[in-house]
Formats: C-alpha cells, sequence, structure tokens
C-alpha cells in the first residue's frame, strides 16, 4: 500500500524547509518515496512544480513515476504533454474514483492548496508515521491524505499506458 500525501504551507519557506526534510528522511529510511514534489501556487494561482535534483534519490520506476507525473497534473491541474489526448482524463478520473485518490480527495487539495501557498506531495510506499510527523512538524503544514492499494496503483498505472 502506498500513500499519497499532500502538505499544505502558508509559507514558501516553511514548504522548501518541509521538502529538504523529506529527502533527509529518506536518506535516514524513515520513509521511502517513490515519488516527491514541492509545488507552489503564486498569488494569482500559478503552479509550479519542482522535483528532487538526483533522480536515484527516489525508488521510482519508470511505470511509477510516470503515474507520479499524473497524479501531481491532476491533483493541481498542471498540465503535462502528451496527455490530454483522447480520452485520457475521463478514463484516469474514472479510475482514480475508484480510489483513494476520488473527487472528494482531489477537492480536499484543491481546497488546502490555495493561491500563495504551496505544499509538499510525497508518494511513500512505507512510512515510519510517529518519526515522519515529528520530523515535519516544525514546518506547522497542513495534512491532506490518502491510501492507494497495490491493485489500484498496477490499475492506474494500467489505465495511463493504455493511453
Amino acid at each position: 500500500m502506498a500513500d499519497l500525501i499532500v502538505i499544505a504551507f502558508d509559507s514558501e519557506t516553511d514548504a522548501e524547509g518541509a521538502y529538504n526534510q523529506v529527502q533527509q528522511l529518506q536518506s535516514d529510511l524513515i520513509v521511502e518515496l517513490a515519488g516527491l514534489a514541492l509545488v507552489k501556487v503564486d498569488a494569482e494561482g500559478k503552479t509550479k512544480v519542482e522535483y528532487p535534483g538526483t533522480v536515484g534519490k527516489i525508488g521510482v520506476g519508470a511505470a511509477g513515476g510516470a503515474l507520479f507525473g499524473t497524479l501531481i497534473g491532476i491533483l493541481f491541474f498542471v498540465p503535462f504533454a502528451g496527455l490530454v489526448f483522447g480520452g485520457l482524463f475521463g478514463a484516469l478520473f474514472a479510475g482514480l474514483d475508484k480510489t483513494g485518490l476520488d473527487a472528494e480527495f482531489r477537492d480536499r487539495v484543491k481546497s488546502t492548496v490555495t493561491a500563495g501557498k504551496s505544499a509538499v506531495v510525497v508518494y511513500a510506499v512505507k512510512l515510519t508515521e510517529d518519526k515522519f510527523a515529528a520530523a515535519l512538524a516544525p514546518y506547522n503544514g497542513t495534512v491532506v491524505q490518502t491510501s492507494l492499494s497495490q491493485e489500484d496503483e498496477q490499475e492506474l498505472i494500467h489505465d495511463l499506458g493504455q493511453r
């Protein structure tokens, strides 16, 4: 089971600190990441997404990486090349609604990460919750979290590969 955790911050500085802390937690084996992103939403609502500089830090395969990128795009309406054709969005939204990434989760993310806020998006396959929470507590984030079963994740990767 994988956890998708979106942590919203009022300050870009807090978000950047938490983002760096999550990378350290990966090094310390407190979290095993399948994806990590820093999302910044400016005052006009324009979204910018950053990923760790060293891809090797994240243990994700090509299909999982494509899934994570697609999830970021869907959650934050960030355009991504090649995925706007055909019925991809409809099919993915239908697939998502059967998982923990349903419309309710997407709405919570959208209402939490608003203009002028930043967020850290963590896609974790393993997580020591108490240590993870304690390490990120000083950054004062608001957490929105859901889980994906291995079957849900494989089905979404399959759906993504069909488009």
